[in-house]
């Protein structure tokens, strides 16, 4: 009764909610952007379905899986965007007649349970980490406030469902046309495709502490709602589970990255800057990382600076973005490390040795943070300084602390801290421990080993990063004509015309462009004085 009356309060909840986001989508809906207003090929503003003019210098679009939305529940189709908002239609074939190139892309959400029809004793209880590392370097601890995810697997049962219904689903019923992300198939994908597997993880995610549902992560599917049931309920630990929100997959409308330049702006229409999925990305940091850089970006074109663009052994999102102006995609982006070649310089622990300058200078970083982050650095080149002089003794117990670590020891020998640093298994904290130091360089401790331990890994890694940006500095005019530059293969011609590289560098990474047409370019740079 207990377990009812919960799940009567919690579609209460969600039933007033969806009646505060309808009136809500009423006011959106007037709202809608219909138009874009361009004007000599330069971007003045947005018109909404009222036509009301909403005049601006600058344009983010932002369009998300909204773009000509539509959704698949089994063999029933219908236009809309995620959440029962309404698709963004008039838009993409206004887009169109601005002369944009628009591809179908698809993506696809799992169901929602009632967390608290579910059995927890049934499944493997994965908590979060025993030591929490706050994501900002402002925080030094966050707590220990967490909330446990659930791990189940899908069965023969389940797997017997699916099959049985393949026909039902809108995957493989021909309804669906858009590309989805190759790294999160849908469960049918799954089972349809590694057909030897017994079984596939799911988790079960909490949304909310306040909220009482759970995201069945890893179970994403287009199958119809009865067969949903089916589904779920097959699934151990979830015999009961009550589906407050069913599983659905999502069409719709996205850009040709090689229409954009490497600033998130539009290459024929000034003033008009691309953020989010509708760049042909899936997933949250993706688009979090594209809106981040369209917005600095959009604002420094108003304020007539050089547009910030992250180099690729910079960040993950330069990584990320340099794809996709440069190589394009035929489906939905998800940034991997393994895209970058410079994944020892892109660290968790240096993010701010990279990063933390651009944010102070566009102003979304505090005087306060950048001070500290200045204060840090100073106290690792001072530890370093003192670590290259000091001498650990053997009075301090070192020896004992090299054996216990499998080191053969010489007595009455003193070593030098910073290269015995360099030892696998050796702690910085213990050697400071050991010179009577370790709380005055408490905070910077880890940054500081990692720096000394891969020492010779990372600047290896830098010098090949140079390498790269010597190519990267010479820069190619957006007014070059590719057409007209002899020895140029003709693919070479067609896919710099297309694309117009910022640089060098950006033109040795297109696809179709070989390393003898780079020499021909930098040839015809230096005898016509461009480069």
């Amino acid at each position: 009764h207990s377990l009812r009356a919960q799940a009567d309060k919690n579609r209460y909840h969600l039933e007033m909610k969806k009646t505060i986001e309808h009136t809500d989508h009423l006011d959106m809906r007037q709202m809608e952007v219909t138009d874009l207003i361009v004007e000599d090929g330069k971007v003045c503003g947005i018109e909404t379905r009222t036509h009301t003019w909403y005049r601006a210098k600058a344009v983010i679009l932002a369009t998300g899986t909204f773009l000509r939305g539509k959704i698949f529940i089994g063999d029933s189709a219908f236009e809309s965007g995620p959440n029962g908002l309404a698709p963004s239609n008039d838009l993409a074939d206004n887009l169109k007649k601005h002369g944009m190139k628009l591809r179908r892309f698809k993506t696809g959400t799992p169901a929602r349970c009632l967390g608290q029809s579910l059995d927890y004793t049934k499944m493997q209880e994965q908590k979060g980490d025993e030591k929490i590392v706050p994501f900002s370097f402002m925080n030094d601890s966050i707590g220990e406030n967490q909330v446990s995810c659930w791990l189940t697997y899908t069965n023969e049962e389940t797997h017997n469902v699916i099959r049985a219904n393949f026909h039902r689903s809108a995957l493989f019923g021909g309804q669906i046309e858009g590309i989805g992300p190759r790294y999160c198939p849908s469960i049918e994908d799954k089972v349809n495709r590694f057909a030897d597997k017994e079984r596939h993880q799911l988790f079960l995610e909490p949304i909310a502490r306040d909220l009482d549902l759970t995201y069945v992560q890893g179970f994403s599917t287009s199958m119809p709602r009865d067969v949903q049931e089916e589904m779920v309920h097959s699934l151990i630990g979830l015999e009961k589970a009550e589906i407050v929100k069913y599983a659905y997959a999502i069409e719709y409308d996205a850009i040709d990255p090689l229409q954009v330049k490497a600033n998130l702006e539009m290459k024929e229409i000034d003033g008009l800057f691309i953020g989010g999925q509708i760049l042909g990305t899936s997933g949250y940091e993706e688009a979090a990382g594209l809106g981040i850089m369209a917005g600095i970006n959009a604002l420094r074109k108003l304020d007539n600076k050089e547009a910030l663009i992250l180099k690729r052994d910079e960040a993950y999102i330069g990584v990320m973005i340099d794809d996709l102006v440069t190589k394009g995609t035929k489906e939905p982006y998800r940034l991997l490390t393994s895209r970058s070649e410079y994944r020892l310089l892109m660290r968790h622990d240096n993010a701010e040795e990279r990063l933390i300058k651009y944010g102070y200078e566009n102003g979304l970083i505090s005087a306060e943070r950048y001070n500290r982050y200045l204060n840090d650095e100073n106290k690792i080149s001072e530890l370093k300084d003192y670590l290259k002089d000091a001498k650990v003794s053997y009075e301090t117990g070192v020896n004992e602390y090299l054996n216990s670590l499998g080191f053969e020891t010489e007595e009455n020998k003193s070593y030098n801290a910073y290269e015995l640093i360099k030892r696998p298994g050796v702690e910085l904290m213990k050697i400071l421990e050991l010179l009577n130091r370790k709380d005055e360089y408490l905070n910077i401790c880890k940054n500081t080993e990692i720096q000394i331990k891969y020492e010779g890994y990372i600047d290896k890694a830098r010098k090949e990063a140079e390498k790269m940006l010597k190519m990267d500095n010479i820069k190619l005019r957006a007014d070059l004509d590719y057409k007209n530059i002899d020895n140029l293969a003709l693919e070479a011609r067609q896919k710099l015309d297309q694309i117009k590289p910022l640089s060098l560098g950006q033109a040795s990474r297109i696809s179709g462009i070989n390393p003898s047409d780079i020499q021909v370019l930098a040839v015809y740079l230096r005898q016509h004085n461009l480069g």
